[in-house]
């Protein structure tokens, strides 16, 4: 749970830095990409991290956030997705200056009954890392180059 503004901004760069590297690694032929048939796709994974914030941040953390898009319509263009989720983590980094330390401990609705602010917006970066590992074994699966995220990757060993 996040106590400090200054904490969420600093986890917020850095993972949304990361989500950034993922999905630029994505191509227009590989959004279908899924494990098995039948299960999330790069496309539908790159484009819920995109759209998720509109729960996270702005239903729930109070942040009034602009759409992007309608969760529901996956593009089939990988720019498409990149530039909604460019736009999204900018504003999200742009707003977050508008909450204060003492709102993080503010209880607000969620899920399952109330949660404080801080422990939405972190329940929001550890659902965004979750997806994003998800969208890693894709890329490889999908014969793309897995971008350094967490350090390096198996292709940059070679």
């Amino acid at each position: 749970m996040y106590r400090k503004m200054e904490d969420f901004k600093q986890d917020w760069a850095h993972a949304a830095g990361g989500t950034k590297m993922v999905l630029g690694a994505l191509t227009d032929d590989t959004l279908n990409q899924a494990i098995v048939e039948g299960h999330s796709t790069l496309g539908w994974l790159g484009w819920h991290l995109a759209t998720a914030p509109m729960f996270f941040v702005g239903q729930v953390a109070g942040l009034q956030l602009t759409s992007v898009g309608n969760p529901q319509e996956v593009p089939t263009e990988a720019a498409k997705i990149v530039a909604a989720y460019e736009q999204i983590a900018a504003e999200i980094t742009e707003k977050a200056d508008t909450l204060t330390d003492e709102a993080l401990l503010e209880e607000v609705p969620f899920i399952q009954g109330n949660a404080p602010r801080g422990a939405v917006l972190r329940m929001f970066i550890d659902h965004q890392t979750h997806h994003r590992g998800q969208m890693t074994v894709l890329l490889r699966q999908a014969g793309l180059t897995v971008p350094p995220v967490m350090g390096p990757t198996q292709e940059m060993q070679r």
